[in-house]
C-alpha cells in the first residue's frame, strides 16, 4: 500500500499529468476558499439577523452579545465542518469529471498494456460524482453528533470519523475506478471481495484529505492511488481489462 501511495504522489511529476495537476489544485483551493468564506460569512449573517432581531422586540444587550458571541462561536464550528465534511465530498465530486484523465495517465505510465478503457457518459459521471457528495455528506451528518458526543473520547472518536470516511471514500473510488474496466456489478463483487483492503485504501485517503496542503492534491493522488490497487486486486482476482472498443 505505502509504495502505491508513493506512486501516486510520483505521478504528479509525469508530464502528462501535469496540467491535470493544476486544473485539480486550482479547483481544490477555490472549492476549499469558497467553503471557508461562505460557511464563516452565512454563520455570521444569521447571528447579526438574531441580534437585530432580538434588538428590534426589546431584548436585553445581554441576550444581543449573547447572540454575537454565538455566531462568532458557529462560525469557527462552521469553518470545520466545512473542512472536515464537506470539503473532501465536494472535491471528490468535482475531480470525478476528471478522474478518466488522471487514469489514462496513470495506466498508460505503468500498465501501457490494457486495451482502451470505455469512455464515461458525461451524465454517468455527474451521476456517480453527486452520489458520492450525497453520501459522503449525508452519512457524515447523521453520525455527526456520535462523533460530537465522542470528541472527549480520543483516539474512539476519530477512528469513527476516519472508518466511516474510509469505507465512503474506498468504495466510490474504486467504484468510479472500475467501472472504466467492468460492469458496475462486477466492480461492485471486486470490491466486496476485497472490502478489508479497499477499506485501508479508503481510511489513508481520509486520513491524507484531511491534513492542510495536502489535501489539495489528494483528489488527484487518490485516483491514482486506487488505479493501483484496483489493478491488483483485478489481476489477483483474475478478471479481465475490458475494452473501451
Amino acid at each position: 500500500m505505502l509504495r502505491y501511495l508513493i506512486l501516486g504522489f510520483q505521478q504528479l511529476s509525469d508530464p502528462a499529468t501535469r496540467s491535470t495537476f493544476w486544473l485539480s489544485l486550482a479547483i481544490s483551493v477555490a472549492t476549499f476558499i469558497l467553503l471557508w468564506v461562505g460557511a464563516a460569512f452565512g454563520v455570521v449573517w444569521l447571528g447579526d439577523a438574531l441580534a437585530a432581531w432580538l434588538s428590534g422586540i426589546g431584548a436585553s444587550a445581554f441576550w444581543v452579545d449573547a447572540a454575537e458571541i454565538l455566531a462568532g462561536l458557529g462560525a469557527v464550528g462552521a469553518i470545520l465542518f466545512a473542512s472536515f465534511i464537506l470539503f473532501p465530498a465536494v472535491i471528490a465530486m468535482v475531480l470525478s469529471f476528471l478522474l478518466d484523465d488522471v487514469c489514462r495517465q496513470v495506466e498508460a505510465r505503468h500498465y501501457p498494456e490494457l486495451p482502451p478503457a470505455r469512455e464515461q457518459p458525461l451524465l454517468e459521471a455527474i451521476m456517480d460524482g453527486l452520489r458520492l457528495a450525497l453520501a459522503t455528506i449525508g452519512l457524515n451528518i447523521l453520525f455527526l453528533p456520535l462523533i460530537i458526543a465522542l470528541s472527549f473520547v480520543p483516539p474512539l472518536n476519530l477512528f469513527v470519523f476516519y472508518g466511516l470516511n474510509g469505507y465512503l471514500l474506498g468504495r466510490e473510488y474504486f467504484e468510479l475506478v472500475a467501472v472504466r474496466r467492468m460492469g458496475a456489478a462486477e466492480g461492485r463483487r471486486l470490491r466486496k471481495i476485497y472490502r478489508g483492503r479497499v477499506l485501508l485504501t479508503g481510511v489513508i485517503v481520509a486520513i491524507l484529505l484531511t491534513l492542510p496542503v495536502i489535501n489539495l492534491v489528494m483528489p488527484l493522488v487518490a485516483t491514482a492511488l486506487m488505479v493501483h490497487v484496483f489493478e491488483e486486486l483485478r489481476r489477483r482476482s483474475g478478471e479481465r481489462a475490458d475494452s473501451g472498443a
